[in-house]
């Protein structure tokens, strides 16, 4: 894959982030900031100091501008990301073409990157969790995000190395066991934090957590789809074009030869 091919898919990976970003954000919006609402005015409800200190940024700005930069920065941000591994991706993961290549590296991204760090370090709204802990849990989701890739990738090496003696779906499945193990046992020994004080509804937290994991779902399922659908118009017509100048070639040239 040339320079021109890499720019054009970076680029329309960065619009498909910038597309699936204004999709999450309306669902960070309508679902996520009614909980958050409702879990401030819990913590306010258990706090006698009232008057506090002098708001830096308002609720009204961070739920509306602070959110949309946050939401549509980092979509636009793994959206370059996505691209550049599908560049690398296409072709050497099976025969398969852009838009499935696409799909499968979103539904990936998902898995690796959201779901499995989710699964082990769920995220909590305002009034849960300690205070004096948000640095060692921060730094234990990131740790978390870097071994699910890096064993994902690892994951995939094997694979393919075990696919010429054991058949692509041994093969599969051996990899795809090992990184559940691998995975199970970083669950196992990482530290928990269990800090939801009871008076805390339950429902409440769900709906939060549940809320974020919609807005992951949502970004990382219409970067696949759109990313999909502009790589196969960008690659996909570029081949049957080559390919039906060539049949148009090989009359002359046997004709010439004859």
């Amino acid at each position: 894959m040339n320079s021109v091919s890499v720019r054009a898919l970076l680029v329309r990976g960065m619009l498909a982030g910038l597309v699936a970003g204004a999709l999450a954000l309306a669902v960070a919006y309508f679902l996520g900031e009614s909980r958050v609402d409702a879990a401030i005015a819990l913590e306010e409800s258990h706090t006698h100091d009232h008057g506090g200190g002098e708001e830096l940024v308002s609720r009204t700005m961070q739920a509306t501008g602070g959110l949309a930069t946050g939401v549509l920065v980092f979509g636009v941000a793994i959206g370059g990301i996505a691209a550049l591994v599908f560049c690398y991706a296409l072709g050497r993961i099976g025969s398969f073409g852009p838009r499935a290549t696409a799909a499968l590296i979103a539904g990936a991204a998902l898995l690796t990157v959201y779901v499995v760090p989710f699964l082990k370090y769920p995220a909590n709204p305002p009034a849960v969790g300690n205070p004096d802990t948000i640095g060692q849990r921060t730094g234990m989701f990131f740790l978390m995000v870097a071994l699910s890739v890096l064993l994902a990738v690892a994951a995939v090496i094997f694979g393919k190395r075990l696919a010429p003696r054991l058949g692509n779906w041994n093969a599969t499945t051996a990899a795809g066991a090992g990184y559940v193990l691998l995975i199970g046992l970083a669950y196992a020994f990482l530290p928990s934090f269990n800090e939801v004080g009871t008076d805390f509804p339950a429902s409440l937290l769900w709906e939060f957590r549940l809320s974020t994991l919609a807005v992951q779902a949502t970004l990382w399922t219409a970067f696949g789809l759109v990313f999909g659908y502009l790589t196969e118009r960008l690659l996909v017509p570029a081949a049957r074009t080559a390919s039906s100048a060539g049949d148009r070639t090989a009359p002359r040239t046997a004709d010439a030869v004859s």
